[in-house]
């Protein structure tokens, strides 16, 4: 793998590397020793960005929520990395009190206590909760920028009619802080939620985008090819669908791994890295191994052509 090219997220001042290290598996199904290694070795691997959320992993029984970032927390300690990445983690999912001035503003101390940082280079509204005003939002974002605690704010789980009208109140009221980063869901078997009217919106805007689900949950890998494979994993129950309608797409992928010795993981990432508009696609790994296949996306040059004919197979 060459030198691994830095992007600027949007207007901000935070440059990455185009492939940001999904952190949902950390203390869940990555454990404490795994999730070291694996984040010491996209560290070493060039990367930089390392995406969690405070709900991480409240979904597993006997978890509240706040593992991934206690782990992450742990390992910034441990191996004195904290001002070789950036953090970015979220708000807005654990607890019934959504995006409450209050809410955010007690979400983001406990945040910076398990990360045992002073910062948060990254601080996403997990989805747009309407419980709570957008300026109420907007403005106790704000002041988690002005106090130094948060750097950049950003959305995730927004529509483009939102997005705008968040942007819009900011650009109306210095108070407020702005979105200047997206995350939604995008990849090449789902691509409605983002193109069109908010992809258009994020270029015009100069907004970064950070997309979740880079590989489908796992289908872009190449894993899941037929019903026989979909005891494969527990997530194998939710690729019936895709079996079944994306075959073609398969095929082209694997043609594309033929031509450039790439292997379906990487194809798929590096098509969301060149994607407009896009900065970083987000991707996770329980294991050293299955990050070192992943890195090799940040590098990886799609022609024109492999890039036409992958988009094409996924319309």
């Amino acid at each position: 793998m060459g030198d691994v090219p830095r992007r600027r997220l949007g207007a901000t001042d935070l440059e990455i590397a185009p492939l940001v290290l999904g952190g949902n598996v950390f203390g869940w199904t990555a454990d404490r020793a795994a999730s070291f290694a694996v984040l010491d070795a996209f560290v070493d691997g060039g990367g930089t960005m390392i995406d969690t959320a405070d709900v991480y992993s409240a979904w597993v029984p006997g978890h509240g929520g706040g593992e991934s970032e206690t782990v992450i927390g742990e390992w910034l300690r441990a191996s004195g990395k904290r001002d070789r990445v950036q953090i970015a983690t979220k708000v807005g999912m654990l607890g019934q009190e959504g995006l409450s001035a209050a809410a955010i503003e007690r979400a983001c101390e406990a945040s910076l206590r398990r990360l045992g940082t002073d910062r948060i280079d990254l601080y996403f509204a997990h989805k747009d909760n309407q419980t709570a005003a957008l300026d109420e939002s907007l403005a106790a974002f704000a002041k988690l920028v002005a106090a130094g605690k948060v750097r950049v704010v950003g959305a995730s789980n927004y529509r483009a009619a939102r997005l705008k009208e968040a942007v819009d109140l900011a650009g109306a009221d210095g108070d407020l802080a702005r979105y200047h980063v997206l995350q939604p869901e995008y990849n090449l078997v789902s691509r409605t939620q983002f193109e069109g009217e908010l992809q258009d919106y994020c270029i015009r805007e100069n907004i970064g985008v950070v997309p979740y689900y880079g590989l489908a949950a796992g289908f872009l890998t190449g894993k899941y090819r037929s019903a026989a494979d979909l005891g494969k994993s527990p997530r194998g129950g939710r690729m019936g669908e895709l079996v079944k309608t994306q075959a073609s797409l398969l095929a082209v992928m694997d043609a594309v791994a033929g031509e450039t010795g790439a292997s379906l993981a990487q194809i798929a990432l590096a098509w969301l890295i060149a994607r407009p508009g896009v900065t970083a696609p987000i991707a996770s790994a329980t294991g050293v191994d299955q990050l070192a296949e992943l890195l090799p996306a940040m590098t990886l040059d799609l022609s024109a052509d492999q890039l036409d004919r992958l988009a094409m197979a996924a319309a």
